[in-house]
């Protein structure tokens, strides 16, 4: 559905008493360097339709904008250009990130923003933005400005709090006592995977934007679009951190079962062997061979016994002084 529509005019949102889906009369009223912002909330395909006619938007980009399954690009029409975002969001409950999307269309006087997913609510941004005047004069490079600005700070946010994660995990890693931290640096770099999906493909469009050559653009707005391209380029750092991160510290986690097994394989060795001699001696004097020394001696009983615990006290005194046991 369409949930915001407005007109502006030297970097001021004109007031029209117009309905919210009065799409065609805003176009009539427009005087030069004004430009339409219509925002778009999971819309029905008649309402993507509407657009597309009144504005002469592409199929494949309304194609493209219909669905929310689409990966970061930049698309150029001609005398627009379609521009989708990856939104993400962090769950702390479920210590997930979730994903949206936000469609652009840009054209000479219009902006148009089909958003999918709960994440990412404009509403904000395009108020923080009618604040700014300087700003929202550059016209829809404003919006587009707006739009990137606001992504980009959320994955800041999502990167922030997977930092907290990382921090979690390898503190557990390294921790007295046994943790099964296997299945959440998994899930972890399953995030990190979902995040980078995001950032990585969205560096080239914003590249282009900051280098002020695209068309359509206005070029003065470049500067606005080297801050954000530069806030991209650190969630991009932090992320390829972390990532490494949670990798040393699966082959830490990986490298300490490894020597709390070999740690298990020695006691249990140490406690065979303690076993085991007693049993040989067991063995040997329990054979009663007819010429065996000893097989008549009062004491023999005695001192195979004897011989027994002297063994093991031996054995287990050798065991605990070279930490087996």
């Amino acid at each position: 559905m369409i949930v915001d529509n407005a007109l502006y005019r030297d970097g001021e949102r004109v007031e029209l008493d117009l309905d919210i889906k009065d799409i065609g009369p805003r176009r009539l009223e427009r005087r030069p360097g004004d430009f339409q912002w219509i925002g778009v909330f999971n819309p029905e395909p008649h309402e993507l339709a509407e657009l597309a006619q009144e504005f002469d938007l592409h199929p494949l980009a309304v194609e493209d904008a219909g669905e929310s399954h689409q990966r970061p690009k930049l698309e150029d029409y001609g005398d627009h250009f379609f521009f989708t975002l990856k939104t993400l969001w962090y769950v702390d409950e479920r210590d997930a990130v979730e994903t949206g999307e936000i469609n652009v269309f840009v054209g000479t006087d219009y902006v148009i923003t089909v958003r999918h997913g709960d994440g990412s609510q404009l509403s904000e941004s395009r108020r923080d933005l009618e604040q700014r005047a300087q700003v929202l004069a550059h016209g829809p490079a404003a919006v587009l400005y707006a739009v990137c600005d606001h992504v980009v700070d959320e994955y800041q946010q999502v990167a922030s709090e997977l930092e907290v994660d990382v921090d979690e995990v390898e503190e557990s890693v390294f921790s007295p006592g046994a943790k099964d931290d296997s299945v959440r640096i998994y899930a972890l770099k399953r995030e990190l995977a979902e995040v980078r999906r995001a950032v990585v493909p969205l560096r080239e469009p914003l590249r282009r934007f900051a280098s002020g050559v695209h068309p359509g653009m206005d070029p003065q707005a470049a500067t606005y679009f080297r801050d954000v391209a530069d806030h991209l380029q650190r969630v991009a750092e932090v992320i390829d951190t972390l990532d490494s991160l949670l990798s040393t510290a699966f082959d830490a986690y990986l490298a300490r079962i490894q020597v709390q097994q070999n740690e298990d394989m020695r006691k249990i060795s140490a406690g065979a062997a303690l076993v085991v001699v007693p049993t040989l001696i067991a063995g040997v004097y329990g054979m009663n061979f007819e010429h065996m020394p000893e097989l008549g001696w009062r004491y023999g009983y005695a001192w195979a016994v004897l011989l027994m615990v002297f063994t093991s006290g031996v054995l287990f005194w050798l065991f605990k002084r070279a930490k087996w046991l």
